[in-house]
């Protein structure tokens, strides 16, 4: 299975994730409910989700407060 970065995929163990890095060796995936896990690329197996991942909630931004002359 020819699989890339950015895909969706099922994982029989965690769920429906997102493949962050992948190369020869190792496959990265950020999954919906477990997190960040990684896998020997060449035992790894996943099948390709249906749908689209979820959209990850940003951070708020913080505002920086400048400092009153003494």
């Amino acid at each position: 299975m020819n699989l890339k970065t950015g895909q969706y995929i099922r994982h029989a163990k965690y769920g429906c994730g997102t493949i962050v890095e992948r190369d020869d060796d190792r496959t990265t995936v950020e999954f919906d409910t477990a997190g960040i896990r990684k896998f020997v690329t060449s035992l790894a197996a996943f099948e390709v989700a249906e749908g689209e991942a979820p959209k990850k909630k940003r951070a708020a931004s913080r505002r920086r407060v400048k400092a009153l002359p003494n």
